[in-house]
């Protein structure tokens, strides 16, 4: 039996990615976390942990390729999908992270069916472009034979995911999940909120409505839908119990500064300091 026959028997394993993917369309709850930290032991400290992937953000995050490249590949190695948001449609982009060693890729901030028909086609439809992508991507040409056996099997276990973080992604949303090979949704608290008018205010009963918008309406397409970095774990809770099923637990950065200010406050408490200044009460002016 020759490698790629191997790999297409019904007996062969599925890759990582091919299961993430599948229990995203399932509806089966998967976890991740975002990772800023290029360090080696960032990696080592999530090994073990039960983690089904990670977002490594590239849009806010000042990182290399090189970096993102050895990320991607030392997270796999540890049987987590590496996820790495793009800042926009660019389908240059999110060929680039593929090749990087990436599982998934979601771009920030979509508004429109044609930015995900765009990155459809880089991340579901590669090798093709130009002209013969642009015929299929627009519906004019179908993919026959075996070149769609190909294309299909070369991109299986890639993910797709794009970010609803706006009113005119709600608006533009059955239009969205109306985009064939979407993965799932992940929703942007921070810009959703703003959007809507009431920052950072995920309680308000506008974002509660949006929220249930989008869970309801992508797992009533079978597509994944989750949320990332959520300030409290109630609110994670809440919407995973609406069917929320991709739950990206705040990031490195969040949990680090909340653990150390805890126990800094913990130390600071047993030697009767105050916790604002680190002084002795007793000589606080």
């Amino acid at each position: 039996m020759t490698t790629r026959q191997a790999a297409n028997s019904p007996t062969a394993p599925r890759s990582i990615e091919r299961q993430l993917k599948e229990a995203l369309h399932s509806g089966k709850r998967v976890y991740g976390t975002l990772v800023t930290s290029t360090s080696p032991k960032s990696i080592e400290a999530l090994a073990g942990l039960g983690l089904d992937c990670v977002m490594i953000d590239t849009e806010h995050i000042p990182m290399g390729w090189h970096d993102l490249g050895w990320m991607c590949r030392a997270y796999r190695s540890l049987g987590i999908v590496s996820i790495v948001r793009i800042p926009k449609a660019d389908p240059f982009d999110a060929c680039r992270v593929l090749d990087m060693g990436a599982g998934g890729v979601v771009a920030a901030y979509i508004e429109t069916a044609e930015e995900v028909r765009l990155l459809r086609g880089a991340v579901k439809l590669r090798p093709l472009k130009g002209r013969k992508l642009e015929g299929i991507l627009s519906g004019r040409h179908e993919l026959e034979g075996e070149l769609a056996d190909y294309v299909q099997r070369r991109n299986e276990n890639n993910i797709l995911l794009v970010n609803i973080e706006s009113v005119a992604a709600l608006e533009a949303l059955d239009e969205i999940l109306a985009v064939p090979d979407l993965d799932g949704l992940l929703i942007g608290p921070h810009d959703l909120s703003c959007s809507l008018g009431v920052p950072e205010q995920y309680d308000h009963p506008e974002f509660a409505e949006a929220v249930l918008q989008i869970v309801t309406k992508a797992r009533a397409k079978n597509v994944g839908v989750g949320v990332h970095n959520l300030p409290e774990m109630t609110q994670e809770i809440r919407w995973g119990r609406a069917g929320l099923n991709l739950i990206l637990h705040l990031s490195d950065v969040t949990l680090f500064r909340r653990g150390l200010h805890e126990n800094l406050s913990a130390l600071r408490g047993a030697f009767d300091e105050d916790a604002s200044t680190g002084l002795p009460k007793d000589i606080i002016i």
